[in-house]
């Protein structure tokens, strides 16, 4: 990523070493032209009409060549006191002209050579730090060779272009939803002191931006992410294989209200928080048009995906479960308690509590103890995790705001409901902080989970800068030839 960086701001120097060439190139005659000016200028002062024309002419030339600077203003200056006819005054507006004229010529020469040597440095700064990152990519993809070998013929394969093209389309979508989004909260805030025609433009073209930016990134993102084996060689890090119902897809494909900049699933959120362990990878729905966001799929055939998975849970640092119905998670979890740690095992359990607990305690060598997780909830309702010697270690799901039975004094109660009000965490991230809690319970712990559910709301803000960052590229070039 530095050397991406590097590479960049090497490209917009370059561009602006570019224009100054430009500029000093146009301006090459200058201190020439600012001569005749000024014996112009003296022709004028000394009765002679005719120079008044020639003037003009002069003046049009400093105006489409000359840089922002001394000489420039001084013809401006002294062009306009000549059509005012105060002709005493303009041999003395012009007597310094020469001299600006070389102080402009020089600055120009300055600024091509800081520019020019700046993206040098960081063209050779960039160079310097693709070697590492070229060695750190081939490394991650020997550290996950032997997982992609065992996924690799079953990832969907795409034409390369595709991928970037998506992507490409998806920095509009999230130019446009950043956009439209600052430009409504603008009005928000700052309606009062807006004029009510600013207000009129702005309001509809905000949410008419906004939406264009939804509706392209609900398009682009499903076709732009990358398949299980080509995000495994991204990271490097042994997977984190997440097994699941396919009846269940539906309810984590959905998107909770939470904040405006909110456009990702649950199990992104989900996917997102696991990212602190690893790659997520997960066996996508047979036959489905698109994959869905959040775990990257690949897809093993109906015949023949026990051993695939098998192998997989040999692979993976960590196999989180979602409890469900169906006899290949039946299979799932009995092939996990025989071949695997109890450590390497996180079961989450359906929001109804009552669906979970008779397979469990059938399946596991110590029963749950269920019972105690009090409320259901929408999507999950606990995390269980396990120690070496599979006792099992329940977190329950914190219940949404307003849905338990309030304890605790009317001060606590009081609190309990502002929270509500201003922060009501979304299903994802109560998930992911009972996760949290019951992997630690076993000792397993990372960094900035909980946080890390929320990252995709803020890498949503933050691809939108990143896109418009990377459109102002092209928009300098086009400047730089002359087309824009």
């Amino acid at each position: 990523m530095t050397a991406v960086v590097a590479g960049y701001v090497a490209l917009h120097l370059a561009i602006s070493a570019g224009q100054n060439l430009q500029a000093r190139e146009h301006f090459r005659d200058g201190p020439a032209r600012a001569a005749a000016f000024t014996a112009l200028a003296d022709r004028y002062a000394s009765g002679d009409e005719s120079a008044r024309t020639e003037i003009a002419g002069a003046k049009q030339w400093f105006e489409e060549n000359a840089p922002t600077g001394r000489a420039r203003t001084s013809v401006a200056a002294t062009a306009g006191l000549v059509e005012k006819g105060e002709a005493s005054a303009v041999r003395e507006r012009a007597r310094t002209l020469v001299v600006e004229a070389g102080q402009d010529r020089a600055a120009l020469d300055r600024d091509l050579g800081r520019s020019g040597r700046a993206a040098l440095w960081f063209a050779v700064a960039a160079g310097v730090l693709a070697v590492p990152a070229l060695w750190l990519r081939r490394r991650r993809r020997a550290a996950s060779a032997e997982v992609v070998h065992a996924i690799g013929r079953f990832a969907a394969r795409q034409p390369r272009w595709r991928r970037p093209l998506f992507l490409a389309a998806g920095s509009v979508g999230y130019t446009l939803f950043i956009g439209g989004f600052l430009a409504v909260a603008m009005v928000q805030r700052n309606g009062r002191e807006m004029p009510p025609a600013t207000q009129i433009l702005m309001l509809p073209v905000g949410l008419a931006a906004l939406g264009a930016g939804f509706l392209i990134l609900r398009y682009t993102r499903p076709r732009s992410t990358r398949d299980a084996a080509r995000a495994l060689q991204a990271d490097g890090r042994r997977p984190v294989l997440y097994l699941r119902s396919f009846a269940d897809d539906h309810t984590a494909a959905q998107v909770d209200d939470g904040t405006a900049l909110n456009i990702h699933s649950r199990e992104e959120q989900l996917a997102a928080a696991l990212g602190a362990f690893g790659p997520v990878i997960a066996v996508g729905r047979p036959g489905e048009p698109l994959p869905l966001l959040g775990a990257a799929r690949f897809y093993l055939p109906l015949d023949d995906w026990k051993p695939t998975i098998l192998r997989l849970m040999e692979l993976s640092q960590l196999i989180v479960l979602r409890v469900g119905s169906g006899e290949g998670l039946r299979w799932e979890i009995e092939r996990a308690v025989a071949t695997q740690p109890g450590r390497k095992l996180l079961l989450l359990t359906p929001g109804r509590v009552a669906d979970a607990v008779g397979s469990l305690d059938e399946q596991l060598p110590v029963p749950p103890r269920l019972e105690e997780v009090a409320a259901d909830t929408t999507w999950i309702s606990a995390a269980i995790a396990f120690d070496a010697d599979w006792t099992p270690h329940v977190r329950a799901v914190e219940p949404a705001p307003g849905t338990a039975v309030p304890r605790g004094g009317p001060v606590h109660r009081a609190f309990r409901a502002v929270k509500a009000v201003f922060w009501e965490p979304s299903p994802a991230r109560r998930t992911v902080g009972a996760m949290k809690g019951a992997l630690a319970s076993v000792g397993i712990r990372r960094r900035l989970v909980v946080l890390r559910s929320d990252s995709n709301m803020i890498s949503t803000l933050g691809k939108g800068y990143l896109a418009i960052a990377a459109l102002a590229l092209p928009y300098r070039l086009l400047e730089l030839v002359g087309v824009w």
